[in-house]
């Protein structure tokens, strides 16, 4: 007689939280160990498993859902839209570019000021490939600048600018236009610090003017208007996987930061 199998356990918590749209997996778990998370009435601890379909789990007593069905949209962010999902200063915020159900998350950020490409899901597992420190996917920008670089400043934001957090890495960089007391240079880095293209510009002596964010790896879509969104393809979430890879060897990862989907350069 064959003996059944043991039923399978719950998952963790915070895989819950994340497949149901709260934020990274890493996100989820600082929820849990604020406290904000309860299953069945009882505040949650770090490492507790939990069905959604059987108990009642709730964050800040509004009640999770079973995962919902699993999207990432593309939005052209426009300048004055925070990238959060809440915003306590009542600004409008990225999430309300985006349909409202299923409840989705930013992938990272883009300054109050930056515009263009932010990808948005209910992933918690995709966001945190794309945005773990372990894995770089290249974004690029379009920065106009004040001033017009010279070759020593190219070569200095190529190679790596002194910034009072550290050393940047290599970034590829041209000078693709000029304007009316500026130029306009296009930026492509894999690391994600706090106002990074900005904080490198000025550095060199070319304070930027505006920032546009223009690829996220291999995704890119010039014809897509500000304010407007569109659900990524299959393929192109694929692509999006693929192109995340470990840090290089040699190169130390830079700090993980708080929520895991952080992440910015603009």
């Amino acid at each position: 007689m064959t003996t059944p199998a043991p039923p399978a356990e719950p998952p963790r918590l915070q895989k819950v939280l994340a497949r149901a749209g709260w934020g990274s997996r890493r996100a989820c778990e600082e929820l849990i160990a604020a406290g904000r998370v309860t299953v069945d009435g009882r505040v949650a601890r770090l490492g507790d498993r939990a069905d959604p379909n059987r108990q009642r789990i709730e964050v800040d007593g509004v009640r999770v859902a079973p995962p919902p069905g699993t999207v990432v949209y593309l939005l052209n962010k426009p300048a004055g839209v925070v990238s959060t999902a809440a915003d306590t200063h009542g600004r409008r915020t990225v999430t309300e570019l985006v349909p409202a159900d299923p409840r989705v998350f930013p992938v990272g950020r883009l300054d109050l000021d930056t515009e263009g490409l932010l990808l948005l899901t209910n992933d918690g597992e995709l966001a945190q490939l794309l945005t773990h420190p372990r894995h770089e996917v290249e974004k690029e920008y379009l920065a106009e600048v004040e001033g017009t670089p010279d070759h020593g400043a190219l070569r200095r934001l190529r190679e790596g600018v002194e910034l009072d957090d550290g050393r940047t890495a290599p970034a590829r960089v041209a000078l693709v236009g000029r304007r009316a007391g500026g130029a306009a240079l296009r930026i492509a880095l894999r690391e994600g610090r706090k106002r990074q293209v900005r904080r490198m510009c000025a550095a060199v002596g070319h304070p930027v003017r505006r920032l546009v964010r223009t690829r996220i790896g291999p995704i890119r879509d010039p014809h897509l208007p500000p304010g407007a969104w569109r659900s990524l393809t299959a393929g192109e979430v694929r692509a999006l996987e693929a192109a995340a890879r470990p840090a290089p060897t040699g190169r130390p990862s830079p700090p993980t930061r708080p929520g895991g989907a952080g992440r910015g350069g603009g």
